[in-house]
């Protein structure tokens, strides 16, 4: 993964770090409202699952990490370290309009699996402490959890967190979301974080923020992707 980084400066910059910039690059969906809602401060929907007091330390747009086995790296969209409520915390945030969480557990390791993407996904339940995974939960979600965890432990973060950022009106795909925390043995609502213990003594902190609807409009004088007609603007290729 890329160690050297080089800051923005201006949501115009996150299109070149996009995995299919002139597919994701469009006004009301979840790259361009990502990249507003961010570059205008840390998100107030966002600091709020945080906890008490939270201060934005450093953000990175589309941060890869590296996950186990062979394969592409998780891509948040944004990942951050804050500290919050006296406690320093790695936060990879998901932005969401009404593009879904991709594949489920089943549909992603496919009729025949490979070796390496059933090691995968033992080695991540493991680190969340789950026994085998319900098919139908969305591997989107689970990935981007272990790519908190990964960080957390690499920065030597006590917290490692996951937030949905959901420019819905509708809180698209919340159902998704909240069959993913039960799966953790806990019950979430929108706006309120949740958190539990991970075998290794990670706190894990789980949340679904409700993003500020007026970044869905278009950057003023800034050229977005047409998109292909009827195809989903958001997401990354998945590991």
């Amino acid at each position: 993964m890329k160690r050297i980084l080089r800051a923005t400066k201006g949501p115009a910059d996150w299109q070149s770090l996009l995995g299919d910039p002139s597919r994701q690059w469009r006004a009301g969906f979840s790259a361009m409202a990502t990249a507003q809602s961010w570059e205008a401060g840390f998100p107030p929907e966002v600091a709020a699952l945080c906890g008490d007091g939270a201060d934005l330390q450093l953000a990175i747009a589309e941060h890869q990490v590296a996950l186990p086995g062979r394969g592409a790296p998780s891509q948040c969209d944004v990942f951050a370290l804050v500290h919050a409520a006296g406690r320093d915390m790695a936060v990879a945030i998901e932005a969401k309009v009404a593009e879904p969480f991709g594949p489920t557990v089943t549909e992603w390791l496919g009729a025949e699996p490979s070796t390496n993407r059933q090691e995968r996904l033992a080695e991540l339940s493991a680190w969340l402490g789950l026994g085998p995974l319900q098919g139908d939960l969305r591997y989107q979600l689970l990935h981007r959890t272990a790519a908190a965890i990964a960080e957390a432990r690499r920065f030597r973060r006590p917290v490692a967190a996951l937030i949905v950022q959901s420019f819905s009106p509708e809180r698209a795909w919340f159902a998704d979301f909240a069959a993913f925390v039960s799966a953790l043995g806990l019950t979430v609502e929108p706006d309120r974080a949740v958190e539990t213990i991970l075998p290794d003594g990670l706190a894990l902190r789980l949340g679904w923020a409700s993003g500020d609807a007026r970044w869905l409009k278009p950057i003023a004088g800034q050229k977005q992707s047409a998109g292909p007609s009827g195809a989903p603007a958001g997401g990354h290729v998945k590991p």
